[in-house]
C-alpha cells in the first residue's frame, strides 16, 4: 500500500512539474528547484512511512539566538527546512553532530536521542512536516 501511495505522489509531481505552464494562467514559466533528495535520516536511517493511517502534520518553529532544546526523540519521520538562521543537531547517543543554515533540509533521526542548539545570532526558523499514525504525536521528551 505504502509503494502504491508513493508510486502515486510521484506520478502527480512528475505530472504537475511538468504540465507548471498549463496550470499558470498568466502563461509565465513556473521554475521547479528541487531542494532535497533523500533516503536515509541524519543518522543514516532508511526513511520509512508508519504502518497505521498516516497524518501530515504540518508546523512552523521559531528557536531565539543561544536556545537549545530539550533531549528528545521522535517515534515517527520528521522533516525540517530551515528558513533562517543556524541550528546544530547532537545525537546524544552517538555525539554525533550536523549542522543546518537557511536553505538546508534536515531528515531527522527516527528513535534516537538527540537536541537541537541554535548556534548562530539570529532566530532558526524551521518548517517541519511530521508523518505519523493519525492521532500521534512525534516528540518524545527525555526524562
Amino acid at each position: 500500500m505504502r509503494n502504491i501511495t508513493a508510486s502515486a505522489l510521484l506520478l502527480a509531481a512528475a505530472f504537475f512539474t511538468t504540465n507548471a505552464n498549463a496550470l499558470d494562467s498568466s502563461n509565465a514559466p513556473v521554475v521547479v528547484t528541487p531542494l532535497a533528495s533523500k533516503t536515509t535520516t541524519a543518522s543514516g536511517q532508511p526513511i520509512t512511512l508508519p504502518q497505521k493511517n498516516v497524518e501530515v502534520q504540518v508546523s512552523s518553529y521559531q528557536i531565539a539566538p543561544g536556545v537549545t532544546l530539550p533531549v528528545h526523540k521522535h517515534p515517527f519521520p520528521r522533516y525540517a527546512y530551515v528558513e533562517q538562521g543556524t541550528l546544530k543537531v547532537t545525537n546524544v547517543e552517538t555525539g554525533a553532530a550536523n549542522s543546518y543554515k537557511s536553505g538546508d533540509f534536515i531528515v531527522e533521526m527516527i528513535g534516537q536521542w538527540h537536541q537541537a542548539t541554535n548556534i548562530g545570532a539570529d532566530p532558526v526558523k524551521l518548517l517541519v512536516i511530521d508523518q505519523v499514525e493519525q492521532g500521534a504525536k512525534n516528540t518524545i521528551l527525555k526524562q
